[in-house]
């Protein structure tokens, strides 16, 4: 089963050709990187496969089952999260928590294997230390962390996440890495991550989409065996 399948995928602003000829799939438990230079539109691929956008041909679907065959569920982290005015009154440590809280029960106790997922989701972007600040206080690459950090306590199936460690130190970069390639290998979760940092990620990642162009022409998918190859995984 594919969790996104993208097929022949074209997008314009207007009459402005941005993307074109875009088809790849990622299945569960693959560790997928989306990379190309400064003005590549690779948030605005982002946006097409999440359905904030409209690709002007060709379609995208995403699953609407998980690899257990329960709903899917998925967990979205923007380039810029929107800023958290200084008044904010909740702590790090509680807006990460009310990741656990299943919808509409905001008031269940949490059980030490909330607590530990928790634990686990600070530590991996560096800000169990600051777990009991207020959101208000912090930094915006702070505010980005938490709202990561937060994310993967909901415990999602595919992660949608763009550029995702802006700001964090190359000791955390590695240590969220790493928490990815966990939930890929041994929860069979889904990653598909914009980044800059594509050298050092090229050892957790199990596929590499590039988008190049050549001049006068839209953003084209290119990769040596992903942009339109069948997965490894299909089934």
């Amino acid at each position: 089963m594919h969790y996104i399948q993208v097929n022949d995928l074209s997008f314009h602003y207007g009459e402005e050709a941005v993307l074109d000829d875009i088809s790849f799939c990622i299945d569960p438990g693959e560790f997928v990187m989306l990379t190309g230079e400064n003005g590549a539109a690779k948030t605005t691929l982002l946006r097409n496969v999440l359905g904030l956008l409209t690709p002007t041909t060709g379609h995208v679907t995403i699953s609407d089952k998980n690899y257990k065959g329960k709903k899917i569920s998925i967990g979205y982290v923007p380039q810029q999260v929107a800023a958290f005015n200084a008044g904010f009154p909740t702590t790090v440590l509680e807006l990460v928590q009310s990741g656990r809280y299943p919808k509409g029960r905001w008031f269940k106790r949490l059980d030490e294997r909330d607590h530990e997922h928790v634990q686990r989701a600070l530590k991996s972007v560096g800000m169990w230390e600051s777990r009991h600040k207020k959101i208000g206080e912090l930094s915006g690459g702070q505010k980005q962390r938490i709202s990561l950090a937060r994310v993967f306590a909901t415990d999602p199936d595919l992660f949608i996440l763009d550029e995702p460690t802006t700001g964090m130190d190359e000791e955390s970069r590695q240590k969220f890495y790493t928490l990815l390639k966990h939930n890929t290998e041994v929860h069979h979760k889904a990653v598909l991550m914009v980044t800059h940092e594509s050298y050092e990620l090229r050892p957790y990642a199990d596929k590499h989409i590039h988008l190049v162009r050549k001049e006068d022409s839209p953003w084209r998918c290119f990769s040596m065996d992903l942009c339109n190859a069948p997965s490894k995984r299909q089934s």
